[in-house]
């Protein structure tokens, strides 16, 4: 299971790393702590956290923005069928759904927690695993 760092976290949740400091630290986001030291998020927590913080409605003081339409997120929701599957990836305030392949998803080994980007263009998204 992946996990992420307080910065690692921020950047997928467009938020400072002090905010995320702060949420941890007030109960908001569980956090273990490696053999350092450093605090670490559970990808299955930051997954459900960033669906909740969006669902929440918090808003950010700049608008999420990406070079080239691509938005780095997390991914929050795999379902796969016989053939197709469907993939969900929170990138800071923005939900985006994609349709593929299950052998697409399978090849690149998405799963919920993981990082990816979503690459948009026109009426489609494309997944890249990060």
């Amino acid at each position: 299971m992946r996990s992420y760092t307080i910065g690692q976290a921020a950047r997928l949740l467009a938020v400072s790393p002090d905010t995320v400091r702060r949420w941890a630290d007030a109960g908001r986001i569980p956090t273990d702590r490696d053999e350092s030291g450093k605090r670490l998020i559970a990808g299955p927590d930051l997954a459900a956290f960033s669906v909740a913080v969006a669902a929440d409605g918090d808003d950010h003081d700049e608008p999420y923005t990406t070079a080239r339409n691509a938005f780095p997120g997390i991914i929050t929701a795999v379902k796969l069928g016989d053939v197709a599957a469907q993939v969900e990836i929170q990138a800071g305030p923005h939900r985006l759904v994609s349709l593929l392949t299950r052998e697409a998803v399978e090849e690149l080994g998405l799963a919920v927690g993981m990082e990816a980007v979503a690459r948009v263009k026109a009426t489609n998204v494309h997944i890249d695993r990060a």
